[in-house]
């Protein structure tokens, strides 16, 4: 019987399908761009000839994946939302009502992050209700897995299997750190200005994902937002069993 190594190294070789894997990169510009782009910015940011990426570009509409607007410029469609919306839908419900009371009750954008291979990704996100000025924080946003408080917060809770598992090397001292005073911290890594605290959820057959809260640069209590925090994940983590 073939071994779990064999599969991997037969998937390994097994090459990419080019117009899939070209499609999956043009959702994924769209995501990252946060705005609508024209056709030829598309292309460009692909590397692609301009007919290849309207192709490409034409099945992804016929899938409500993409839309465009009046002057032509394209942006994710909604089927998009409903597709996301699938995605641990779980853990997005048990998450919403802490995130709710958190980001009101700290008057914070709060975030649930979790890891996608080498990265982390934004899967929802409250804002506060009553704030005056809020920081957003797109669902989909991604950043990689060794920048930004969520990603230290998830590398605490990483086993070593899943350490061996990423790719290239990871320092792990700041994980320790988080692991060892239950919450992580980081300032100007993902977006200047901008300072993260964040938690690991750890709950059976879930991604392994943070609990965060994203704010303007200030003099905060880390301690006590920490602690607000993990009474949060543990909750998230009590409803999932």
């Amino acid at each position: 019987m073939p071994s779990i190594d064999d599969a991997r190294s037969a998937q390994a070789a097994t090459p990419p399908l080019q117009t899939l894997s070209r499609g999956i990169r043009m959702l994924e510009l769209l995501a990252d761009a946060g705005e609508p782009m024209s056709i030829p910015a598309i292309a460009a940011g692909l590397g692609l000839h301009r007919s290849i990426a309207y192709r490409i570009l034409r099945t992804l509409e016929d899938h409500g994946l993409v839309v465009r607007d009046a002057s032509g410029a394209v942006e994710l469609g909604p089927r998009m939302a409903s597709l996301a919306r699938s995605v641990s839908r779980d853990l997005q419900s048990a998450a919403l009502p802490q995130l709710t009371a958190v980001a009101n009750e700290l008057s914070m954008t709060a975030f649930l992050a979790v890891l996608d291979r080498h990265e982390v990704v934004t899967l929802v996100t409250v804002e506060p209700s009553h704030a005056h000025a809020t920081v957003a924080q797109r669902p989909g946003t991604r950043h990689p897995l060794a920048s930004g408080a969520p990603g230290i917060a998830i590398q605490s809770a990483l086993t070593e299997a899943q350490w061996r598992e990423l790719p290239g090397e990871h320092p792990r001292d700041e994980a320790a750190l988080a692991h060892e005073r239950g919450y992580a911290t980081s300032h100007d890594e993902v977006i200047a200005g901008l300072a993260s605290i964040a938690v690991p959820v750890r709950a059976p057959g879930q991604p392994v994902a943070a609990l965060a809260v994203v704010y303007v640069t200030n003099d905060v209590d880390a301690p006590a937002i920490g602690a607000r925090l993990r009474a949060a994940a543990a909750a998230i983590e009590s409803d999932l069993r």
